[in-house]
């Protein structure tokens, strides 16, 4: 549905931080599913570890974070506001990420109160689960 162009037009973030590829799925207001190619020539693997690559796992959640920023956009977000992280919860690391994963991130809305989002999602690797966390963000001037 969206490709790494059409995402750079809707969240800031850029390399090395952008951590969205690909949007298949989206229901505004609802749900949305991107997709992150994990590559060994991620900068964060130079030292996370060198003899065991490991995604860490804070960069998962901010796929995630990144993920729902694009959902947010798609669902009436203005486009002079940017969504900013503000918590996250319920967060747990089932299994790894390694080079060559390809990750699916699934966010679906909980609630929205104005400028206050709270989201909930999971990631998976080849249909199995390696993490899952709710986050809440806010709508913030640029």
């Amino acid at each position: 549905m969206m490709d790494v162009t059409e995402i750079r037009k809707l969240i800031p973030h850029r390399y090395p931080f952008l951590l969205v590829d690909r949007i298949v799925e989206l229901e505004p207001n609802r749900r949305i599913v991107g997709i992150k190619n994990v590559s060994i020539n991620e900068s964060f693997f130079q030292g996370h570890f060198p003899d065991k690559p490991i995604m860490p796992g804070v960069l998962i959640c901010e796929a995630m974070a990144q993920v729902g920023a694009i959902f947010a956009r798609c669902s009436q977000f203005p486009a002079e506001k940017v969504f900013v992280l503000t918590g996250l919860d319920r967060v747990k690391f089932k299994h790894p990420v390694e080079p060559g994963d390809q990750l699916r991130i699934e966010m679906e809305i909980l609630r929205r109160r104005k400028h206050y989002w709270r989201l909930t999602g999971h990631v998976t690797v080849a249909g199995k689960r390696v993490a899952e966390a709710e986050l809440s963000a806010m709508e913030m001037p640029v």
